[in-house]
């Protein structure tokens, strides 16, 4: 189990930027001093990353939704013996590119499976471990997949509809509402610096 304010998680929906200001907020720790690693979800591990690619991939056949979920949770559990728990335990911030709340959104809002029925796998994989901060990176879905979809080739979840998205925003959202006292929720939608600096504030008033 993590102590103090060392897992800190960025979520939102394709295109609100998480990747870029989970490498500033990493890089704001380190420039505090703390040791501070920076990964992702689904993958962060040899076997994880194998997952990834598989539930990625816009051409293969797409997975049930059970199916995929399972998964998800599989490549958690990989993820967090391998790489999560050992730097926690080794007194290491983490700064996660996605992890559970991630589930609950895609999975549940997107595709429908109960929330119960993530709780449980939730529980079985992480025990008692949860993020310390997360930063729900927030943007009207037509924006953020403008912008996603603006990169270039998309995978398979960059190709969802914009109802899926919308769900999944919607779960977003909800969890930020329950849970307070984990989430900073930000506005993606203005300049990258100034969601940056907040990203980065939000960060180091953990540490």
């Amino acid at each position: 189990m993590s102590t103090g304010n060392r897992f800190i998680t960025l979520e939102g929906i394709e295109g609100v930027g998480k990747s870029t200001h989970v490498e500033a907020a990493v890089d704001a720790l380190r420039g505090r001093g703390k040791s501070a690693v920076r990964t992702r979800e689904p993958g962060g591990s040899p076997v994880a990353d194998r997952i990834r690619s598989l539930l990625l991939d816009p051409d293969g056949e797409a997975p049930l939704a059970e199916t995929e979920l399972l998964l998800l949770f599989a490549a958690r559990s990989e993820h967090l013996a391998r790489m999560i728990q050992p730097a926690l335990d080794g007194g290491q911030y983490v700064v996660c590119d996605r992890f559970t709340d991630a589930t609950y959104a895609y999975q549940g809002g997107g595709r429908g499976l109960s929330s119960e029925r993530i709780a449980a796998l939730e529980a079985w994989v992480q025990g008692e471990l949860r993020p310390d901060l997360t930063i729900l990176l927030d943007a009207p879905v037509q924006v953020a997949l403008e912008r996603a979809r603006g990169r270039g080739a998309t995978d398979r979840f960059e190709r969802e509809t914009t109802a899926f998205f919308e769900r999944a925003r919607e779960v977003y959202l909800e969890r930020a509402r329950l849970e307070p006292g984990r989430f900073r929720v930000i506005d993606a939608t203005g300049p990258v610096e100034r969601v940056r600096d907040q990203v980065v504030a939000a960060a180091l008033e953990a540490a």
